[in-house]
């Protein structure tokens, strides 16, 4: 385990919570904060897409308790998870609420932050590594290129309810920067597809759909915008879409693929100096 006394980090405290990002799976991605937490929670309260591999690191007195949220399937409300919280903190444990990815992108963290300032519970918010630069990353797909996008936009495929956001200017998402990452877009895939194209995108624009990234069960699929809601039709959830000409960049980054005999391109942009 780390050393936490050289590393100067902070003590998990009785009655207090830890709101941690678990990263999209891999627990190499674990922050050392995360790991000083999981070695000193007495309760660990955790999300459907935490890892069983990460729940192994917990000291063995840990209680675990699930509190996962996964669409189409019964599961606890927020307010009932955040009661859940304040309740555990009140009885004097040392309270890790540990969540997928990142707590504050599409996580619903600052909810039950809000919740615990309410209740007078102190809290440290530690951030994990959110699947849309992690789990990208781990299919051989960054983000950002200098050549290709100076910015890149984030966005949710279901509201609170399940349906698709409404309240989105899907038009000005679609004009705004090169390089769109979805959330939760599997289900309402097609209707993205087809407002992103009514603003304007492209139907042969690249796009990828990376399914349980960074975990041994991580498969992608690479198609276009026009294409790829008919193509993921069984692609497995968690799953993170991806579009824009970064896509194409996987044929030099795939770096898993390369570990297992797959040849990279070393000019995937069609480049001829690619120094």
């Amino acid at each position: 385990m780390i050393d936490s006394a050289r590393l100067g980090l902070p003590d998990l405290e009785p009655g207090h919570v830890w709101l941690v990002g678990a990263g999209p799976g891999d627990p190499g991605l674990l922050s050392a904060l995360a790991l000083h937490a999981l070695a000193q929670a007495d309760s660990i309260v955790y999300d459907a897409l935490v890892d069983s591999r990460i729940l192994r690191l917990a000291r063995p007195e840990a209680r675990l308790d699930y509190a996962g949220k996964r669409g189409g399937r019964p599961s606890p409300s927020q307010p009932d998870i955040s009661a859940r919280i304040v309740r555990v903190a009140r009885e004097g444990f040392r309270v890790l609420r540990l969540k997928g990815g990142d707590p504050c992108v599409f996580g619903r963290g600052a909810e039950e932050a809000l919740a615990l300032a309410a209740a007078g519970i102190p809290f440290r918010i530690v951030p994990g590594i959110t699947a849309g630069i992690g789990g990208l990353a781990y299919a051989g797909i960054p983000v950002t290129h200098r050549d290709i996008n100076s910015a890149v936009t984030f966005v949710t495929g279901h509201n609170s309810t399940g349906a698709v956001p409404d309240g989105l200017d899907w038009a000005a998402i679609a004009r705004g920067a090169p390089v769109l990452v979805l959330y939760m877009a599997l289900k309402h895939l097609a209707t993205i597809v087809e407002r992103l194209v009514a603003g304007g995108r492209r139907r042969d624009e690249p796009t990828a759909v990376v399914s349980k990234a960074s975990t041994p069960e991580q498969r992608v699929l690479v198609s276009t915008l026009g294409e790829v809601a008919a193509a993921s039709a069984a692609v497995e959830t968690p799953a993170i879409v991806v579009v824009g000409e970064v896509v194409r960049l996987r044929g030099g980054l795939d770096w898993l693929g390369a570990r297992d005999g797959r040849r990279l391109d070393p000019d995937p942009l069609g480049r001829r100096d690619c120094r």
